[in-house]
């Protein structure tokens, strides 16, 4: 794995502009960065990227399983006692997922370790799956990179592939807050992608979703929603208005209820408590874990909240000294200490490994970078390359 300095593209803001981005000649385009690359070999991407993400998945699986015919587990991750049914019947009636991306500290030698597992409402597709690989076509065609680049990549394909296997019939509703920026972009292209797919669809702001009269989902039409993919976190579903009635709904929810254990950060004490030891596993307990006193005696850890989103809220710990310390509205549900892992340093730079799963598979690669030890919402996409 390294880090290698390349010029931009030349007509990197008219690519910018026909792509809806922001670009100025002083910065570029924000949250985007081409100044470099990652280049991998396809043993690395193979061997120690996607053959353990594969793995961690079916582990994942089996922890959901676990959780749903254990209460003290759900208990443990904070769910809302009036919710385990629901989470246990989405599982058992088979609901598909759609994507997720695992993050991961890479360093091309040692083996990879998962982070996190963002598998509810991870951003940066489009910039992923689209913008990343036309930097490839065309780097290569200007000779800013050799010819035989590859990219995992296979992101854009595999999503609209995977929207007819869902089996939605009727209108999809898509819908997220649109004053988040990452979220709007990020539904607008799962909705472009649904529709190459042949899916009927229609955005809705959240704010904008009604209730009828028999406790149905309804749009700003009065038209009822039976599917709703949802850029918005469980968490904060069901605090809005209408978040009592998603039992009785009716609504078919894309990512579905069983991605709440998944999706929370509980999820590492609980693979690290059923496969311990794993390479590919860092230590993590629930902060009032007794073992939790192992990591802290060691002095290098990291506390993060069970839900959180963009870095914020995280601790680390270094030494017996504080690295890093961010804030935030996270927290008050409950937190984990896991075993620190620091991110390889490139340069001043600490990329952060991303692997999306579509379906459960893995499909592509995203690096994002910031100059601190914790990816936070100013950290840039750098592309990548696969070369031998």
């Amino acid at each position: 794995m390294k880090r290698i300095t390349v010029n931009e593209r030349p007509n990197l803001m008219c690519e910018a502009n026909r792509h809806g981005l922001e670009y100025s000649v002083d910065q570029g385009i924000p949250g985007w960065s081409e100044a470099a690359y990652y280049q991998f070999t396809l043993r690395q991407i193979e061997e120690d990227i996607e053959g353990p993400v594969q793995e961690i998945e079916d582990m994942c699986f089996q922890v959901v399983e676990r959780a749903i015919n254990n209460e003290g587990v759900l208990h443990r991750l904070g769910v809302n006692e009036i919710y385990w049914d629901y989470i246990a019947e989405s599982w058992r009636k088979g609901e598909k997922n759609l994507y997720g991306r695992m993050d991961l500290s890479y360093d091309g030698v040692s083996p990879a370790k998962l982070l996190e597992y963002n598998a509810d409402t991870p951003t940066a597709l489009y910039e992923t799956a689209v913008f990343q690989w036309e930097w490839l076509e065309q780097s290569i065609e200007t000779g800013l990179i050799p010819e035989r680049c590859d990219q995992l990549n296979d992101l854009h394909e595999s999503i609209v592939q995977a929207f007819p296997h869902l089996n939605v019939a009727d209108l999809s509703h898509f819908s997220c807050n649109p004053d988040i920026e990452d979220d709007k972009g990020t539904i607008n292209y799962l909705e472009e992608c649904a529709q190459e797919a042949g899916l009927k669809t229609c955005f809705l702001a959240m704010e904008d979703i009604g209730l009828n009269e028999q406790g149905r989902f309804t749009d700003l039409d009065d038209q009822v929603i039976s599917t709703l993919f949802k850029l918005y976190p469980w968490e904060w579903m069901m605090e809005e208005e209408f978040g009592s009635k998603i039992l009785s709904s009716g609504v078919r929810f894309i990512e579905p209820p069983w991605k709440m254990i998944i999706s929370n950060k509980g999820l590492m004490p609980l693979l690290w408590g059923m496969f311990e030891g794993h390479p590919n596993l860092l230590p993590s307990y629930f902060e009032d874990d007794p073992s939790v006193t192992d990591l802290i005696d060691n002095g290098s850890y990291v506390r993060k909240p069970l839900l959180s989103r963009q870095g914020e809220n995280i601790e680390i710990i270094h030494n017996g000294e504080t690295k890093h310390h961010s804030d935030g509205p996270y927290g008050k549900d409950g937190c984990i200490v896991q075993g620190f892992q620091s991110l390889p340093e490139y340069d001043g730079y600490f990329p952060l490994v991303g692997c999306w799963l579509v379906a459960s598979k893995a499909v592509a690669l995203c690096i994002r970078e910031d100059n601190t030890l914790v990816t936070g919402k100013d950290c840039n996409i750098i592309p990548h390359v696969i070369l031998d």
